[in-house]
């Protein structure tokens, strides 16, 4: 539901704004803002007067920053749906990644792997996918190696325990 809503917005956003680039990255900060618990209690509390938390917000903005951005806050704090604001990033920056057809990805393993080899992996994905992707690298205790993007709905796994899996499966189904 939460995401619905959030497309409304962005959609009312993006068609009002002249440098969509520009607010996103603004309610990327944002995001990264409320994402701290003290901020997003305040949002949350019913205590707090609506026009209080949109102070607060724009107060982090500054004063160099797009009117209709302004605006748009403003809105979204009458509505009380600041908490919406991350939401409303995502869908925006999931657009822009499908303008501009290049995609985040996310790469587990247990070990980090060499630049080459990551770049060898990236360039496999944009042969497969058409898109150009670029991976970012996180530890896990997974076995084997994972990647994910999902704004695309993209899954591979390659883990020694699967393998393994698959090989018993095939000696048993060929006994």
């Amino acid at each position: 539901m939460e995401e619905l809503i959030a497309k409304r917005y962005a959609t009312a956003l993006s068609s009002v704004s002249k440098d969509v680039k520009n607010s996103v990255e603004v309610l990327n900060v944002l995001t990264e803002a409320i994402s701290a618990p003290e901020v997003k209690e305040a949002l949350t509390s019913p205590i707090v007067a609506a026009e209080k938390k949109t102070e607060m917000i724009l107060s982090a903005l500054g004063k160099e920053i797009d009117e209709n951005l302004v605006n748009f806050i403003r809105i979204l704090g009458e509505n009380k749906r600041l908490d919406l604001i991350p939401a409303i990033a995502k869908v925006l920056n999931a657009e822009l990644q499908k303008e501009s057809n290049q995609y985040e990805g996310v790469l587990k393993s247990s070990k980090k792997l060499e630049k080459d080899e990551l770049t060898k992996l990236e360039a496999t994905l944009e042969k497969y996918t058409g898109s150009k992707i670029k991976l970012k690298q996180e530890k896990t205790d997974l076995e084997g190696l994972r990647v994910s993007v999902d704004d695309l709905g993209i899954e591979v796994n390659f883990s020694k325990q699967r393998v393994k899996e698959q090989l018993i499966d095939f000696i048993k189904k060929s006994l």
